[in-house]
């Protein structure tokens, strides 16, 4: 048997009037996801308890089969494992953005005008990284690049305490009463506010704006944790598992679980990613002998965040066009048993372009047990309207994985 987990971020919507108040799920061009809506089992699993915030970290370790309340530890954590940042014990790793900031003197007066500074290259940030790391790290501090906006601050001899805001979470509003507050939020902000100075005349972001980019204006700090501790993959489940996905803490919870993390090339985190090559590689994993695949694409969540209607919607037919369609292919030619599970993690509401920890709609399709749910089409609508719910995501992934 092979298991193949599609896994749409932020693909779940609330009705949106610019679509007749339905969702991007539900007009999005999707005949090979029907299809399996069709002839499988579907309904709604929340993925992220009631305790935790609705970040992809939480949500996608539920969609792994690891229950949140027990295996996490931070957002940042995770994404260091991806980096290759050795944790030890005492430190606390903090993701660290760098965003666009509006140019008000203040800087509690400023916007969020782009938590991502406008997608900017890996190359380019690993130079605006490298160069706050130059100025601000010290004994106790420690700066990593990471891919494109995404990066990490280490912390040494430090515990949790600080409340951070995700920087997603506060487009186009006035950052004041989000800066970093609690144990080290004074020190935090201090670290923001020097950033901007250092960067803001930065020749790279000279090169930006005269090339009509956002520039990458500041560091944002949030997402603190500690090193995580996850079971292996292959010992909870008795399978061998990889992981494709261009985001550091998708791989970062596969390396934590000792999973094969496979590197795409082309692979990003929005809608211009290699979709095609993500499908192929999940295939060739399959093909060499492992018995799951994780397939993360990031593009619908971006697209939720940016309030891009248009594009979230391509972002799912491209899914389905692409992946899907040519996943199922192979994996009838290959002529093996196998289950394909597909669901967001999370929603992204194109109307908040941030999370919420409502259930999301999945579909569970095995080739040995083709049947028929009832529905020829796969939304949030028709998933709540099965009267299937999962409470949490390891009882989903336990019946996907182990019935």
């Amino acid at each position: 048997m092979k298991y193949v987990v599609i896994l749409g971020d932020g693909m779940a919507d609330y009705p949106n009037e610019a679509l007749d108040g339905k969702t991007p799920l539900a007009v999005a061009k999707k005949p090979n996801i029907d299809r399996l809506c069709a002839l499988g089992e579907i309904g709604l699993v929340k993925t992220v308890p009631d305790n935790l915030k609705p970040g992809s970290d939480v949500a996608n370790l539920s969609m792994m089969g690891y229950a949140p309340d027990k295996y996490y530890s931070g957002r940042s954590p995770l994404e260091a494992l991806s980096i290759g940042i050795d944790l030890k014990d005492s430190d606390i790793a903090i993701r660290c953005n760098l965003v666009t900031l509006s140019d008000e003197d203040n800087y509690a007066d400023k916007r969020m005008v782009d938590y991502s500074a406008g997608e900017i290259s890996t190359q380019e940030a690993k130079e605006l990284i490298e160069y706050v790391a130059s100025k601000l790290s010290t004994a106790e501090l420690d700066f990593y690049p990471g891919v494109s906006y995404r990066h990490c601050l280490v912390v040494h001899d430090a515990k949790l305490g600080t409340d951070f805001t995700p920087p997603h979470d506060i487009s186009d509003k006035c950052i004041a009463q989000y800066l970093p507050k609690g144990l080290y939020g004074d020190k935090m902000s201090e670290l923001m506010i020097a950033s901007y100075e250092i960067l803001k005349d930065h020749p790279v972001n000279k090169k930006r704006i005269a090339q009509g980019k956002n520039p990458a204006n500041s560091i944002w700090l949030w997402g603190e944790g500690t090193r995580p501790a996850l079971t292996s993959f292959e010992e909870k489940y008795n399978l061998k598992g990889s992981v494709i996905s261009a985001v550091d803490l998708i791989k970062g919870i596969g390396i934590g679980a000792k999973m094969n993390v496979i590197e795409v090339p082309g692979a990003t985190g929005t809608y211009h990613t290699n979709f095609q090559g993500k499908a192929e590689y999940a295939i060739n994993a399959l093909k060499e002998g492992y018995d799951y695949v994780y397939i993360h694409m990031e593009a619908p969540d971006e697209c939720g965040h940016q309030g891009d209607l248009e594009n979230k919607i391509r972002s799912i037919e491209l899914i389905d066009s692409i992946v899907v369609k040519y996943i199922v292919e192979q994996l009838d030619a290959m002529g093996e048993s196998y289950k394909i599970l597909i669901a967001p993690d999370h929603p992204t509401p194109l109307a908040l372009r941030t999370h919420t920890r409502d259930a999301v709609p999945f579909i569970l399709y095995s080739s040995d047990c083709v049947k028929s749910s009832g529905f020829s089409q796969y939304n949030e609508d028709t998933c709540k309207q099965s009267g299937n719910y999962y409470e949490d995501g390891e009882s989903l992934i336990n019946k996907f994985l182990k019935e």
